[in-house]
């Protein structure tokens, strides 16, 4: 399994965008094949707590590739990323 742990930061221009763009972006990716589990939760005005949980590395990658051609992407664009990837 491959779970991502992190958090997205975001410009207070942008996070009324984002809070519009994650429930389907959420949706979405909860609905792909692998998917385990998927959390994005505000806990600070624009920071944002993420965890992900992939059934294997091909349906980890297969979210990123369709994550990189859907909505959130452009929504999202631009925003502070850190992350940590671990194999359990």
């Amino acid at each position: 399994m491959i779970h991502l742990t992190g958090t997205l930061r975001c410009a207070p221009d942008q996070q009324q965008n984002v809070r519009d763009a994650l429930p389907d972006h959420i949706a979405l990716t909860r609905a792909e094949p692998g998917c385990l589990e998927f959390e994005v939760v505000e806990t600070a005005p624009g920071l944002f707590a993420v965890s992900e949980l992939f059934s294997d590395q091909a349906a980890f990658d297969a979210h990123q590739t369709r994550t990189r051609a859907s909505a959130w992407f452009a929504v999202s664009e631009g925003m502070v990323r850190e992350y940590k990837i671990t194999t359990v």
